[in-house]
């Protein structure tokens, strides 16, 4: 969401509201910035689920693979060694760098995939322009339409906004 209208509550409880009326209306590119965790937002924005866990499983338990192959194939094929009567194919001896490969895969699957969801690193954004956005993090709630949404238009998607009673609207990203 490059471009859009943004309106700002004073409270949850107005922006919740709004959220709901804008949802209603036919708007579906909506999104909302609030300085604390707000509990429905999830269902009332439709936000699907995130799929990182399943990701970092697969990157970590190919990754466990992928180690306690490269230990079969040094130990017990490529170059086997009767080190103490031990067999070449000891599988006990081959837990621990298995063990520690899925796991070191699977957190920088996790950090990285964190990266990639959330877009960043993002250095600036159209809505840092917008005068007191950065109380987004303290004390306002904001919710933005983007200019993508099929129903957007400067004019009726800001009489919309204006009937959910906000403190101001603004635009950003010159959707003016």
């Amino acid at each position: 969401m490059r471009r859009g209208l943004l309106a700002e509550f004073p409270d949850a409880a107005r922006l919740c509201a709004a959220i709901r009326a804008i949802r209603d209306a036919g708007y579906v590119e909506v999104d909302a910035f609030a300085p604390r965790p707000i509990a429905e937002l999830d269902e009332l924005l439709a936000l699907p689920r995130p799929r990182l866990n399943w990701t970092s499983f697969v990157v970590g338990f190919s990754a466990a693979l992928l180690g306690f192959a490269v230990q079969w194939f040094c130990n017990a094929w490529s170059y086997p060694l009767n080190a103490g009567g031990r067999p070449p194919f000891a599988i006990p001896a081959f837990i621990p760098i298995t063990f520690e490969s899925g796991v070191l895969f699977a957190s920088f699957a996790s950090f990285f995939g964190v990266f990639a969801a959330c877009g960043l690193p993002r250095l600036h954004h159209p809505l840092f322009d917008v005068e007191g956005f950065e109380r987004a993090s303290h004390d306002r709630y904001f919710v933005a339409i983007g200019a993508d949404d099929p129903r957007f238009d400067v004019d009726l998607t800001g009489a919309d906004l204006q009937r959910t009673d906000p403190l101001r609207v603004a635009a950003f990203g010159g959707a003016a």
